[in-house]
């Protein structure tokens, strides 16, 4: 069974630094493009950062200049260094991937459980 098991989340002040990673558990065939997500209280899930398999990154306006995606293909790990984080970072990360299973599949979109991020002022 393909699982994205998500670690890194917790707590700290405004202006700290948090490392979330997410890795993909389960045979495989191969990861596309893998990403996070966030979803705060009442509000929708929206892209945070995202990185191709050849490493093409996406970042939201929100979080550039302060956050940075990384994956390691070797690990089929994906990590978001999070910088200067603010208050209004707050929220459940969710990491995403798009995996094949086997040759020939198509590719399927796989949720990670979530990671709460929780920024104090």
């Amino acid at each position: 069974q393909v699982q994205l098991v998500e670690s890194g989340g917790g707590f700290v002040q405004a202006g700290g630094s948090l490392r979330l990673s997410c890795a993909v558990s389960g045979s495989i065939f191969s990861v596309n493009a893998m990403g996070w997500y966030r979803q705060a209280p009442g509000k929708q899930r929206e892209l945070v950062a995202a990185v191709t398999s050849i490493g093409t990154t996406n970042y939201a306006d929100s979080v550039k200049g302060r956050f940075a995606i990384s994956r390691d293909n070797a690990k089929n790990t994906v990590y978001l260094q999070m910088n200067s984080l603010k208050p209004e970072d707050t929220a459940v990360y969710y990491c995403n991937a798009g995996i094949k299973k086997f040759y020939g599949f198509p590719e399927y979109e796989y949720w990670g459980q979530g990671t709460q991020v929780t920024v104090s002022s």
